[in-house]
């Protein structure tokens, strides 16, 4: 059975990239571990009118209007509170297939960065890279500050993966749908998911 991946949202703008790829994951038949802050709640209620209880969390709240539910999902989704320290993701010996904060404000950057632990989201970075298993980072914020690149750097250079959502254009694009799924296409790739969600480079 394949290792949950972590799935943490925080409050930056771009709260379509994370309902897109939870929708993405499980689908794809991968169990997700989700926890997500209250700016993070705040944001996707303001940009997607979506109303999520955290303290009585319901998935239904998590789905796109204009996206159909599979017919026989097989990845199941498992919440948690962000003050909830002794869920498993929590601890180095759960094991996970990946983390990925999506969309990662800049507090929370600044807070993987210097390995602080104010919730469960950071707290599950810090066991990430602790553990030396990915760690996937979607920025969307612009311009960038100094912190912001300096903190970029330091969590590159403890093994984060940085991938900005900032999407390409050389794909066909028709919509806005097609620049949400190229920059839930790559961090799929990272995550070694499969997906049919643009058009590679290259091919036909």
């Amino acid at each position: 059975m394949n290792a949950p991946i972590i799935l943490g949202i925080t409050g930056a703008s771009g709260a379509i990239y994370a309902v897109r790829l939870l929708d993405v994951l499980l689908d794809a038949g991968r169990d997700v571990h989700l926890t997500i802050s209250t700016s993070g709640r705040d944001v996707i209620a303001h940009e997607l009118k979506l109303n999520v209880d955290l303290n009585n969390f319901d998935s239904s709240r998590l789905r796109l209007s204009d996206n159909k539910p599979a017919p026989n999902p097989r990845g199941k989704l498992h919440y948690y509170h962000y003050n909830d320290f002794m869920a498993p993701m929590a601890s180095g010996s759960h094991v996970t297939a990946g983390m990925v904060i999506c969309p990662c404000s800049g507090t929370t950057l600044s807070a993987v960065a210097a390995g602080a632990a104010g919730n469960l989201i950071q707290r599950a970075a810090e066991v990430h890279l602790k553990e030396r298993r990915k760690l996937i980072l979607v920025p969307r914020e612009t311009p960038l500050s100094l912190a912001h690149i300096d903190n970029m750097r330091r969590v590159t250079e403890a093994g984060a993966i940085v991938l900005p959502a900032s999407p390409g254009w050389y794909h066909e694009v028709r919509s806005t749908n097609d620049l949400v799924d190229f920059v839930v296409a790559r961090i799929c790739d990272q995550l070694g998911v499969e997906h049919t969600l643009c058009k590679r480079w290259g091919k036909e």
